[in-house]
Formats: structure tokens, C-alpha cells, sequence
């Protein structure tokens, strides 16, 4: 096999093995590169919107959102950021035994309240730069929309897109680490992400963003009306706020991520390659 990309086992060998340079990194280091990798899947999460707010098509605009909203998880892994998604494939360094459950989760938290952190920067940046008066205030509107949707998921289905959200997010993550140059990375990322966000999948960093930013947006009054004008209902604007963006979504959407991520796809690429075993490397796997 080309020597430009790893093999599947060296993959899941790379990845038990960066769980522990994960671990073991100095806490505020976690938390300014989790802050960091927020930002740039917030930045990621507004351009989206910025692209469909005005597609009434719904399958149109998902796949705009698609083509742009990838850029965020490429700089992540390109420029540097702890991002909460990603990490949830440390568990093949647990399951190896190469890190604790105190350490995983540990890093865990505090990588998620950085990207929590991060994505909050960014929604009360975007309302201060008058970004969300695009369009006569439609961004604006689209925000609140957006974001009443989410806190509007049962919680049943808010974990099952996170399920299969991070399933994505992860596989993403997971063949970048197999690839030795930043145009083999991007790709990699770029359409198991897109597949995601044109899916309607649910991320909990990115819902960081998108409820953050609807909570201030909701504060102006046009983009209320604008809102109620596109069909969404006063009981859900009522409804949104700091309390419903964690009870009503980051919990559930939190839980499915972490099954998606943790569970679908790094312990099944454990248990295939490294449960076990000194497992003997085939060239052609």
C-alpha cells in the first residue's frame, strides 16, 4: 500500500496512541485549544447560515450549508483545536489501557467547555459586528429559527442524531489521521461531514453556536417578527433559552455523540485491530 496513507490498522494504532498525548496535556492547554477548535466549527456554523438563510428550498440550502460548514473541522485538525467530537474517539486509548476513565473523562469536560466557550465567543461577536442584519434581518430570523428547531428536538431523536452525527464526524476525523499531507486531510473531512450536515445530523459543538447565537438574536425584536413570519411559533421563542439549550438539546444531542463517536466507531475499530492481540500488520488490509 502507498506509503501517502495509513493502513486501517495503523490508523486505530495512531489514534489509541494520540488519546494519550490527549491525556496527558497540561489543562489550560486543553482548554485554550478547546476555545480554539469552538471557534472554528462556530465559524464554520454562521457561514452555513449565512449561505441558506435565504434558500427556501430545504434540501438546497442543507447542501450549500454542507459545502461550507466543513471548513470548520478542517482547521481543527489543520491549524490545531481540542474538539469534543473528535475526542470522543480517546476511547480506544482507554479500551487499550493506554489512559483512565478519571483522565478521559476529564479531558472530556474540559475540552467541551472550552469548545462551549468558543462557540459562545463567536454568536455574541457575530450579534455585535450587525452580521445578523443581513438580508433586512433574515439572518437574524434564520438564527432564532435554527436554533427554536433544535431545543424543539424530542429527546429520543436529538440522541439519535447525535448518533449518527458523530458516527460521521468521527469517521471523518478518524481517515484524516490516515492521511501524511493537508489536501489528503481536507478531503477526508470534507464529505463524511457534508454528508452530515446535509443529513440534518445533530453536533453539540455546533449547537454551541447556532442556540448561543439564536438566544442573543432573539433579544431584537425584528428578527422576532421575521421569525414568527417564517412559521415559527411565540411558544417556541419563549422556550429558548440557556436552561432549554442544555436540557432540551446538548444533553441528548451530548449523549449520541459520544455513543456515534466513542462506541460506533472507535471501540469498533478497537475491537477489529487492537482488542487483545499483537496484532500482525497486513500491508494489504
Amino acid at each position: 500500500m502507498s506509503s501517502k496513507f495509513l493502513t486501517p490498522f495503523e490508523i486505530a494504532d495512531f489514534t489509541s496512541n494520540l488519546a494519550v498525548k490527549k491525556a496527558n496535556m497540561s489543562l489550560s492547554s486543553q482548554f485554550i485549544l478547546g476555545i480554539m477548535a469552538g471557534v472554528f466549527i462556530a465559524f464554520g456554523s454562521e457561514a452555513a447560515n449565512m449561505a441558506a438563510h435565504t434558500t427556501a428550498d430545504i434540501s438546497t440550502s442543507k447542501i450549500m450549508s454542507g459545502l461550507i460548514f466543513p471548513a470548520g473541522l478542517i482547521l481543527v485538525l489543520t491549524a490545531g483545536g481540542e474538539l469534543f467530537t473528535g475526542n470522543n474517539l480517546m476511547i480506544t486509548g482507554l479500551l487499550q489501557r493506554k489512559i483512565t476513565l478519571k483522565q478521559l473523562l476529564r479531558s472530556w469536560l474540559v475540552v467541551y467547555l472550552g469548545n462551549l466557550t468558543g462557540g459562545v465567543i463567536i454568536a455574541y461577536l457575530m450579534a455585535w459586528s450587525g452580521q445578523f442584519d443581513y438580508s433586512n434581518g433574515l439572518l437574524g430570523a434564520f438564527t432564532v429559527k435554527t436554533a427554536v428547531s433544535k431545543i424543539s428536538l424530542k429527546f429520543t431523536r436529538a440522541v439519535v442524531m447525535g448518533v449518527l452525527c458523530n458516527w460521521l464526524v468521527c469517521l471523518a476525523v478518524w481517515t484524516s489521521f490516515g492521511a501524511k499531507d493537508g489536501i489528503s486531510k481536507a478531503v477526508c473531512v470534507f464529505f463524511p461531514v457534508w454528508l452530515f450536515v446535509a443529513s440534518g445530523f445533530e453536533h453539540s459543538v455546533a449547537n454551541m453556536y447556532y442556540i448561543s447565537a439564536g438566544i442573543i438574536a432573539k433579544s431584537e425584536p425584528l428578527y422576532v417578527t421575521k421569525a414568527l413570519e417564517t412559521g415559527v411559533i411565540q411558544s417556541g421563542i419563549e422556550a429558548l433559552n440557556w436552561g432549554s439549550m442544555f436540557t432540551a438539546n446538548l444533553i441528548p444531542v451530548t449523549l449520541g455523540n459520544i455513543i456515534g463517536g466513542g462506541i460506533f466507531t472507535g471501540a469498533v475499530y478497537w475491537f477489529v485491530y487492537l482488542r487483545g492481540k499483537d496484532y500482525e500488520h497486513n500491508e494489504n488490509t
